[in-house]
């Protein structure tokens, strides 16, 4: 089976959220099960150089978008087992960024154009592309229309995974019409047409194979208007090609046995997790106490994430007994809540704008309980991370957060952390006043943390549910039309 993922981002070149960690971790945990899966992406000139420079150039060719003929360079490298191609243009992706960008529409044009147009050029021909956001979402639109009847595509499938369904690449008609060299038909009823715009995610909507999503609970949600961001009804009309699978993280590269950010590694013990809390206090200027519970947050200082309800009863939670660190940045409405906090409450809240891997870690390492109040949340890989350094999370039952939190219930002993149902300030204030009440509870604390640890967080699972949605749609070829043997 050869799989080729389509992504914006991916770890280890580049990253900014947790696309790169999935487009990086999901193909290893494939090929630990056979299939032959590579990854394509934009050539940035963020891409740190030491990885850029492995890289070798294996084709150049032009791209047609619209009226113009765009210089397009593919070029190869493996990493860590698994086989990088990057589509190379400097004049749309040598930038200190990846997004927001007043032609970010013509760069991902030309990027899914670049993708089909790499099959024509490559080593490694494809049965399956599997795209992920809005950045490549014309890609799948492109198979079916203009590359339907071409030798080397017309076999391919398409798989189109929703990371967020809230940015869909919505751009101006006339834009779209001249960047795909397309009349009014671009936006008919089979088309891309959105409220009067063009939209980039439609096409990966309308025309992939299947369709997937990061969590089960997101796959039902977004089939609802609350959700749904519009394009309900047509996920409702797709709903036997949808999918929920959840992501999982890769638990080599996060393990608090061999996590070298660490000062105590551990495994289960939570006498050398607190070690980890008291370094963590040390370090951010907090008072040291192992018996103080300490709450963590990393996140995107955003609406989206819940700093609404915290900012509503921050003021009451501090009131606890409690200590709070922060790493993250964001609205400046949300970063300046934290400074004040920080500026009234020295030793008890800690605050860090920006963002830091090695804290991070040592946030997840020493932190007691770790907060996470979403409004909508996809999946989630923070509450994943969380759990695999025994800090145990507090979130609102959405998404994929409903999906792999289980609150506790102290009858049964069930359960690996806390969680409630409704939007609301007070039910989060409430669960997290819950949460210190059992913190002082040292044996009902072990079991939370001990629940947690029996979960599988790694890609394991969620690999054996992607290979059986690619087999159930992977072209089958006869002998004398196999695909080539390649490097």
């Amino acid at each position: 089976m050869k799989i080729l993922f389509a992504a914006s981002e991916a770890v280890p070149l580049v990253k900014t959220g947790g696309l790169a960690d999935v487009a990086g971790a999901l193909p290893k945990a494939l090929r630990e099960k056979g299939a032959d899966v590579r990854v394509i992406l934009p050539k940035y000139g963020t891409i740190p150089h030491e990885l850029a420079e492995k890289f070798e150039r294996i084709a150049t060719f032009p791209v047609r978008l619209g009226w113009r003929s765009q210089y397009c360079g593919l070029l190869k490298a493996e990493l860590d087992g698994v086989v990088y191609y990057l589509i190379d243009n400097e004049q749309y992706f040598k930038r200190s960024g990846l997004y927001g960008y007043d032609d970010d529409a013509e760069r991902f044009v030309f990027f899914c154009y670049a993708v089909v147009e790499s099959l024509f050029h490559s080593d490694f021909v494809p049965g399956i592309i599997h795209c992920h956001d809005w950045q490549t979402g014309l890609i799948p639109f492109l198979l079916k229309t203009r590359y339907r009847y071409e030798p080397g595509t017309r076999d391919v499938k398409s798989v189109y995974t929703i990371h967020n369904l809230r940015y869909q690449g919505v751009f101006g008609r006339q834009l779209l019409m001249d960047l795909l060299g397309s009349g009014e038909e671009l936006f008919s009823s089979e088309g891309i047409d959105f409220h009067g715009a063009g939209n980039c995610m439609l096409g990966g909507l309308r025309y992939a194979d299947k369709l997937t999503t990061v969590s089960p609970s997101y796959a039902q949600e977004i089939q609802t208007e609350y959700y749904g961001e519009k394009l309900d009804g047509l996920l409702r009309w797709r709903a036997g090609d949808l999918s929920g699978i959840v992501n999982g993280i890769d638990t080599s590269l996060f393990d608090p046995m061999n996590d070298p950010a660490l000062s105590v590694p551990y495994r289960g013990s939570l006498p050398r997790k607190r070690k980890n809390k008291l370094a963590l206090q040390r370090e951010l200027g907090l008072t040291e106490s192992e018996e103080t519970p300490l709450i963590g947050i990393v996140s995107r200082l955003v609406s989206q994430k819940g700093f609404d309800l915290i900012e509503a009863v921050l003021e009451q939670i501090l009131a606890e007994d409690v200590q709070l660190v922060v790493l993250g940045s964001g609205d400046w409405h949300y970063e300046q809540m934290f400074r004040r906090a920080e500026a009234s409450r020295p030793g008890q809240v800690a605050t860090w704008f920006g963002f830091n891997d090695g804290l991070a870690r040592r946030i997840y390492a020493g932190s007691d309980m770790y907060l996470m109040p979403s409004q909508f949340e996809p999946c989630g890989l923070s509450q994943l991370l969380a759990l695999r350094y025994k800090s145990v999370p507090i979130v609102r039952e959405t998404g994929g957060l409903r999906d792999t939190v289980r609150a506790y219930n102290e009858y049964t002993g069930e359960g690996n952390g806390f969680s409630f149902t409704n939007y609301n300030a007070h039910d989060l204030l409430y669960t997290v006043q819950r949460a210190i009440g059992f913190y002082r509870d040292s044996e009902a604390w072990q079991r939370i943390v001990a629940n947690g640890a029996k979960d599988d967080y790694s890609w394991t699972r969620s690999a054996k549910a992607y290979l059986a949605l690619y087999a159930a749609i992977a072209p089958q070829r006869e002998e004398s039309d196999a695909w080539p043997v390649t490097s």
